[in-house]
């Protein structure tokens, strides 16, 4: 089974869980769970599938990512993927969980994030297209007025 299919799954009974696919040396999120990471840890979103999203991050970071989940109260969920998605460690906050509340502030920030990354991949894509100029001169114009 791919990945995704096994993070949907876990997601339909876990929806209120940060879930983590430990990878090798990484950490992987997907979907929501990938916003609120974003939110927290600055990690750059990476689109997984149409629009699904994926942040990942070293095992190094593992701790610093950990404790920070813990002292906002969000539930997780870890699973090693080398071993059946085998759960590894689980956190259930119960009535306390904070899921929801960081899911929305992130899902704001992360949906504007998404819109400039799709608008400078365009600009980038097409950097030899003949309107391209025109195109920036217009944004930069827009940008200038907002000061």
């Amino acid at each position: 089974m791919s990945v995704g299919t096994i993070i949907k799954s876990v997601k339909q009974i876990h929806k209120e869980d940060i879930v983590l696919v430990q990878m090798g040396k990484f950490y992987y999120a997907y979907g929501k769970d990938a916003y609120i990471l974003s939110d927290l840890f600055g990690y750059k979103l990476n689109e997984f599938e149409t629009n699904i999203y994926s942040v990942g991050f070293p095992s190094n970071s593992y701790s610093k990512v950990i404790s920070r989940l813990e002292q906002l109260k969000i539930n997780y969920l870890i699973l090693d993927k080398r071993n059946n998605y085998d759960v590894l460690e689980f956190q259930n906050y119960k009535n306390l969980n904070n899921y929801n509340e960081y899911f929305e502030k992130a899902k704001k920030e992360n949906l504007i994030k998404i819109r400039i990354q799709k608008i400078n991949e365009y600009l980038l894509k097409n950097i030899n297209s003949a309107h391209i100029k025109e195109k920036i001169y217009e944004i930069e114009k827009i940008l200038k007025n907002d000061k």
